[in-house]
Parts: structure tokens; sequence; C-alpha cells
């Protein structure tokens, strides 16, 4: 029922695939871009005076939120567990080896000295090894669930002892100064453990204190004047009101504005494209398949950006956005291709923060993209022009970095990883290439080079049923190839329909004379009227063969039309004889005429190449004349009408089929003396 109803009118399906792609580039497009202010930092404002529309908080930026934070941890507790069985341990090994270093007999008295010098020490706490603490931190000591205040300074650190010992040993006692340090030095162990846990709680209860924002914009109050420059307290100004902006999203009735804004918005660019396509590619816009894939391209590329954009707004260079105008190339042409993706740049930069930047870098790459591309199927070319892309947007990110900040220093060069990686995605083109095709039922220059193997099935077959026409296939194609390549056609394509123009001869080579073996024709037993229609039927043969051997349908076209609707004369004019009022119509191909320089080039080369057969003894002056005389023949009859071919290229192609034929006859062309 959708399918009859979108074949009542042309425009229907076109209005249908717009609407669509709209509302699906809609849908992915966030809410809050609409509310954007867009400007560069380290620039000048080059709109007017901005004005606060309501009274809004400043933000504060990264670094303040840094200094804050910074300034809070050193001012946090530092929590330790005492570990009483440490300390226990540490008592029992002075008393075990205090008479290891002490033999005399007023030890006691040193013993008792030293045993309050380490109880001191136990106290105050032992630090782990190489563990720093910074002046202003209080320190929090936990022993059986009871929690004790105390300075940083105050913890011992092992490798203080020397020192700590000088400190804390009595004058009278400085004579065994050695003996307790090296005492000290074996028994004693850090008997506090640095409690992580309770040290992070502490901080991040701290931290979730800390507000956002300070200050308070009133409602009037001027943020930035012309070409003041966006930089300090302006910057901050601007960022917190694009903040304040972005947090009006769960307002209803905005969201609904935003939406049909978008939609607006989106529509107007997609109609703009519809009429390019319309006025300069009709055959692109009257084909709803090849619609289709352009605006599917469109929504690829845009959806494929936000979702990246979504995860992290730097991945949005990630995507490889260059593919598109690519895969528009290969199975189009450049200009379409270039125009398609600008539609899609512009409207993946809405939700770009600098869209200027945005569209600059990727306008750049696509130019370079289209440009720099020529036989993708090679794979040099492919690594070539994705080295050109990349490199493009390295360039193009520097110029606008230095444009804009000045500072060279400052060039982030994470931002060149995510252009590589954006290369590295761009070579998979080729088997997108592939499955367009599939899913289009397109062709591109991968195809036709694979077509254009005289291996393939139906070649072969041509070759063994018809091996005169299969040479003369070859030659025409040879002859067509130099000509599309003189008039800038597609020479690729021109070659392959050539291969293939006469396929349909497979099915009764026998009534063609390059098949033939001696004097005697099948003709010969027939009427002119039944020779007239086994000649036509190759065509229609040919289409059906072409079909069932799932030939493209741009190579089947060159079937159809490399006779147009010339006559075969040379039957007609013998029913004349026979019966002089034969009917025209049984002597004509069925056509259509080339619509095409291709198959416009194939229908000349193919009648020159099999009428130079029946030349006796060709010279350069009868070459010419005999070339004049049949293309100038098929000008008359209009053949050529339908085709975008020019005067000048049709004698360009002359000259070339003329050079050729002399270079065949291997003739020397007389010059005068």
């Amino acid at each position: 029922m959708l399918k009859k109803l979108l074949e009542i009118s042309p425009f229907l399906y076109k209005t249908f695939i717009l609407i669509t792609s709209g509302f699906i580039i809609v849908y992915f497009l966030p809410l809050n871009t609409q509310y954007s202010i867009q400007f560069s930092e380290g620039k000048r404002w080059t709109g007017s005076t901005l004005y606060a529309p309501f009274d809004f908080p400043i933000i504060k930026s990264i670094e303040e939120l840094s200094l804050e934070k910074k300034s809070i941890e050193s001012k946090s507790i530092l929590y330790f567990n005492v570990k009483e069985d440490v300390s226990k341990l540490i008592l029992n090994d002075y008393y075990n080896k205090f008479d290891k270093f002490f033999q005399n007999e007023n030890d006691s008295v040193n013993y008792k000295s030293g045993l309050l010098i380490l109880k001191s020490f136990l106290k105050r706490g032992i630090l782990p090894l190489g563990f720093n603490t910074t002046s202003p931190n209080r320190i929090a000591l936990i022993s059986k669930n009871i929690e004790r205040f105390t300075d940083a300074d105050s913890l011992l650190k092992l490798e203080n002892l020397s020192n700590e010992l000088k400190k804390n040993i009595n004058i009278d006692y400085k004579p065994n100064e050695r003996k307790f340090y090296n005492l000290f030095f074996e028994i004693l162990q850090p008997n506090l453990s640095f409690n992580k846990i309770l040290t992070e709680e502490y901080i991040n209860e701290l931290n979730s204190s800390i507000s956002l924002t300070r200050d308070l914009v009133i409602k009037g109050e001027v943020i930035i004047e012309t070409n003041q420059i966006v930089e300090g307290e302006k910057l901050n100004k601007l960022k917190s009101l694009n903040y304040q902006f972005s947090s009006k999203s769960d307002n209803k009735e905005i969201n609904r504005s935003i939406l049909i804004g978008y939609f607006l918005l989106v529509s107007s660019l997609l109609f703009l494209s519809l009429i390019y396509i319309y006025k300069f590619r009709y055959n692109v816009f009257e084909d709803d398949n090849k619609m289709t894939f352009i605006f599917f391209n469109i929504c690829l590329s845009v959806i494929m950006s936000l979702i990246l954009a979504d995860l992290n707004p730097r991945f949005i260079y990630v995507a490889p956005i260059c593919i598109f105008p690519l895969l528009t190339k290969t199975f189009f042409d450049s200009r379409l291709a270039f125009f398609i993706h600008i539609v899609s740049v512009i409207i993946i930069s809405f939700s770009v923060f600098n869209g200027f930047e945005y569209i600059f870098l990727q306008i750049l790459a696509g130019i370079i993209s289209i440009l720099s591309t020529s036989k993708i199927y090679k794979r040099a070319n492919l690594f070539i022009s994705v080295a050109q892309i990349t490199f493009m947007y390295f360039s193009g990110y520097i110029i606008f970095h230095l444009l804009s900040s000045g500072d060279i220093d400052k060039i982030d060069l994470l931002q060149f990883g995510f252009f590589l990686a954006n290369g590295m995605l761009t070579l998979f083109v080729l088997p997108l290439i592939y499955l367009y095709e599939k899913i289009f039922f397109l062709v591109s220059d991968v195809s036709l080079l694979e077509l254009s193997d005289t291996n393939s099935p139906l070649l072969k077959e041509l070759s063994d049923k018809a091996p005169g026409t299969f040479h003369h296939s070859l030659q025409v194609a040879n002859l067509s190839e130099a000509c599309a390549n003189e008039i800038n056609a597609n020479s690729l394509l021109t070659r392959v329909g050539a291969l293939y123009h006469d396929v349909g001869k497979i099915k009764k080579p026998n009534f063609f004379s390059e098949n033939q073996k001696g004097s005697i024709s099948p003709h010969d037993e027939l009427s002119p009227s039944e020779s007239a229609k086994i000649i036509i039927d190759h065509v229609i043969d040919g289409i059906a063969l072409g079909k069932k051997n799932k030939l493209p349908d741009r190579v089947v076209d060159f079937i159809r039309t490399h006779h147009g609707t010339s006559k075969v004369y040379f039957f007609y004019k013998k029913q004349i004889e026979l019966d002089s009022t034969a009917d025209i119509k049984n002597f004509i191909y069925p056509g259509p005429k080339p619509f095409s320089k291709e198959t416009s080039i194939v229908m000349m080369a193919d009648s020159i190449e099999a009428a130079s057969k029946s030349l006796k003894e060709p010279s350069f002056e009868i070459l010419e004349k005999f070339v004049h005389k049949i293309i100038n023949q098929q000008m008359d009859e209009g053949q050529f009408i339908n085709s975008n071919i020019t005067f000048s290229e049709i004698e360009a192609v002359k000259k070339v089929l003329i050079k050729k034929l002399v270079n065949i006859y291997q003739l020397r062309i007389e010059y005068p003396s």
C-alpha cells in the first residue's frame, strides 16, 4: 500500500525521505545546543555588547577549584592506626637486648633512662619508613577505637633517630648516646599504619562542601563588550552563562521549541540538497534508490559524529566523516559529493562547542578527500588519499590554533591522536563500497575492474562461442577507452561497457559475419526481414543475458544503446529490392539512443571498428573520410541528442579513432615535402 502511494508522484517519496531523515537527525541532536553562545578563548568578541539576561552565579574555573582542593587537603586530617602489638614487641626487645649493649653496674640507671625515652617515642608514634607529612596537616592517632589528635611534627621518623636521641637524652648520659642509638636502631620499627580509607573519607567530605560557584552576575550587567578579548573574568562569565542555559533543558516548553527549531533548520538544509540534486543532477533525483543512498549517508555521518561527541566532546574528530564524500564520489561525482559533505558538516556543527573550527577543519579535509582520490580501487591511491586527509587535519588544526591563541606551545598533542584514528577509520571505505553496492544495487569502479577481467564467466562464454565477436569487443574496448580518456569520460566504465556490448551474439553466433568461416552464410537461406530480426534480437538477447549474469544496469545500458535507433540498412535494402512497400520499422533497432558520453563513445567505436573490416586498401585519407562519414551519419540520425556529449568532444573522438585505425592498419602519414 505504501509503495503504491509513493509511486503516485516522483516528489512524494523524496518528501517522505526528507521528513524521515529530519526526524532521525533531530532525535540524536542534544537539546541544550540551542542555548550555547559561540565564542573562542583569546579572540575578540565580534557580537554586540552582551548583557546578563537574568541573575546567575559565576562558575569557578578549574584552576580555582584545584587551588581550593589543595588548600583543603593541606589542612585535612591524616588518620593512623596505633599498632599496640608492635609497641609491646619493641618494649620486650628492649628488655631482652639491653644487656647486649650495656654491661656495667651503673647500667640499671641507663636502663630506666632509656626506657623513658623509648616509651615517649612509642607514645608519639613512629611513622612508616619514607612516609612524608606536610606540616599543616593534623594527625589523628587511633588506638582501641579512641581518637587522639597530635601535630605532624611530633611523630617520629626513623630516619631522624640520631637527632631525636640528641634532643631527648640527658646530658649525664651523653657518653652512652652511641650505645642507645645502636640499641634503638636494632629494636625500633613503625608502630603506626596509615589509614587510607578514613583519610580519603574525610577529604571527600571536605571536597563535597566546596562551592562550585562564586559571586553573582546581576540581570542587565555587562558581560562583555564588542571587540573585547574573551579572557579572564569575561571568559568565566560566558562559560557560566552557557552552563545556566544548558541547565534549562528540563523545561518541556523550551524543549518543544528547540525540537521544532532544530527540525526546521535540518529540514531546510536537506531541502536545499534536494533542490540542488533536482537542478543539477536530475538523473540522480529521479532514481529513488540513489536518493535513499544520499540521505542515508547524511543521516549516518551525523548520527555517528553525535554518538561519539556524546561519549566525549573531543571524540567528534575521531568520526571518519570523509568516508561519505569518498563513497558519494565513487558512485556519483565530485561536485555532488562536496555539496552533501558541506550539508552534513553544517548539521553536525550545531552540536559542536566551537562550530566554526569544526566546519573549517572538516571542509578542508573534505576538499582534499575529493580532490586527491582517483581510482580508489587501487590500494596505493587510497593510502595516499588518507595520508593527505590526515595531514590536512594536522595543518588545519595548527593554523586555527595559531590564529586563535598565537601560542604554538599550547598545542594539544592528544588532538593529533584523534586525527590519526580518524585517518585509520577512513581506510574502511573499501569494504563499505562493497556493502553499499549490495544494499543499494549500485556499481563502483571496484566492481567495474572485476568485470573487466576477460576470464569472467560471461566473457569466457563469449570467447568460446563467438570468438570473432569477442575479438571485435576487445578492439572496441581499446578504441573506446582511448576516446574516453581524451574527453575526460569514465574510461573504466566505457571499457567494461564495450567488452559486454555484443554478448547477445552468444545465442546465434554464426549469423554474424565476424564469426563466419568461408563464404557461406546462414542468412542465404532466410528472407531479409528474418535476417534483420535475428540481427536486431542480439540487443534483446544481450539485455537478457546481462540481467541473468547480474551485470550492473550501468553496463547493461551499453548493450541497450550501442545501436541506438539505427537501421539494419543492408537487409532493409535487400527487402526493398524484393518488396518496395516493406515497413522500415521492422529494420530499426529498438533503442534507446545513447544517453551519456560513455554510451555514445561505444556506439561510435563499435560502428567504426565493424565497418573498417570492409576496407580493401585503406590509406590515411580514406580512413579519415570513412570515420567522418559514419559518425556524421549517426549525428544526422540524431543518435546523440539525448547524450551530454558536445560537438567538440565528438570531433576529439573522431581524431582518436582515426589515429587508432592508422596504427591498426600500420599506415604512415604522408607529410608534405
